[in-house]
């Protein structure tokens, strides 16, 4: 298994997907659906996109375990990077999210599959802190060098600087903050919508980090071991260029397959020595998804990677034996374990 890319994701089917009216003040990628789009409209347009997200990443062998989410009361719940973030040796974190709509966004059974399909040790859960209004908006408010262990955070009420310490001592990170902000000085709201650190390539709006000497020390910092750092414009990061993120697949000969996977949009808008750049380490997917860009985020945003060991496939014919002697196991409380099963 790869360090940076993981080979299998966690993607939300959110049914009834809007852009969020509760994120639109400080989100300046956000925008409105077009004029005389209905409601149910957007929301087909948007489940249409997510399945071809699912299918696009099958497609190159990586696994994708799928959640259903019909509440209308979630709009943003096809971003479950914001909540939830994996991490090699069985460590998992929750994380506490700022726009209150957002936070029955983290789901049971999301951790508990997590927990059956892959070995799980230890999940750090950071979301009482909402309670006294501190917020770190997991791999949207990080972008994470899983290699060198370096986190970087653009500094916002999104990516408190205090939680995002405790998440470097808790998880074995080296926090790297700075301020970034665009040609009007309105800070960034994400980190991941300025930048994707993959294993041999990095994509980067450099150039919106004001302080010289501090972006000399996150561009040092992204190519110490030889990664190719490729600056992208402020212009290309409104069209979602830095808002990719690198996977593993598998070839249909079983061979790994390094993936660069973003949106079609943030692909057109790379100029042909960027993509070059790129495809010396792997190959880019591409994937339109305008309706679901219109929520202020992109592909790296509906992805929450799997960094974890997989546990051993149980045989058939014992899954079998444990269904007929308990077609519904539950816990301790009664609780129905099979309640909230994921629709694969």
């Amino acid at each position: 298994m790869s360090a940076q890319a993981p080979s299998a994701v966690v993607l939300v089917r959110a049914e009834r997907f809007r852009p969020n009216p509760a994120t639109a003040a400080d989100n300046a990628f956000q925008a409105d659906a077009p004029a005389g789009q209905s409601e149910d409209d957007t929301a087909a347009r948007a489940l249409a996109e997510m399945d071809a997200v699912a299918d696009a990443l099958r497609a190159v062998g990586v696994r994708v375990h799928v959640f259903s989410d019909s509440d209308h009361t979630r709009p943003d719940s096809v971003f479950p990077n914001n909540w939830l973030s994996t991490h090699a040796g069985g460590q998992v974190a929750v994380y506490p999210m700022y726009a209150s709509n957002r936070r029955h966004e983290r789901r049971a059974d999301v951790l508990e599959m997590l927990k059956s399909d892959y070995r799980v040790q230890t999940i750090v859960d950071y979301s009482g802190l909402e309670r006294d209004g501190i917020f770190l908006e997991g791999t949207g408010a990080m972008v994470l060098d899983h290699v060198s262990r370096v986190a970087y955070a653009a500094r916002s009420h999104r990516a408190d600087t205090h939680v995002l310490e405790r998440f470097c001592t808790d998880f074995g990170y080296e926090p790297m903050a700075f301020e970034a902000v665009d040609s009007q000085g309105v800070p960034v709201y994400h980190t991941n919508v300025i930048g994707c650190v993959g294993t041999d390539v990095a994509l980067f709006a450099l150039g919106m980090i004001p302080d010289e000497q501090r972006r000399e020390q996150v561009r040092e910092r992204l190519s110490v071991n030889g990664r190719t750092v490729v600056e992208i414009t402020e212009e290309q990061v409104r069209e979602f260029a830095g808002n990719a993120v690198e996977l593993c697949g598998r070839t249909p000969e079983g061979r790994r397959r390094y993936v660069m996977v973003m949106s079609a949009r943030a692909r057109a808008s790379l100029r042909d020595d960027q993509v070059a750049a790129i495809e010396e380490s792997c190959e880019i997917v591409a994937v339109d998804i305008p309706t679901i860009e219109l929520a202020g985020g992109s592909v790296r945003c509906m992805i929450a990677g799997v960094h974890l060991d997989r546990r051993p496939q149980v045989e058939p014919e014992i899954t079998e034996a444990v269904e007929a002697i308990d077609e519904h196991p539950r816990t301790a409380d009664g609780r129905d374990l099979m309640e909230g099963t994921p629709a694969s």
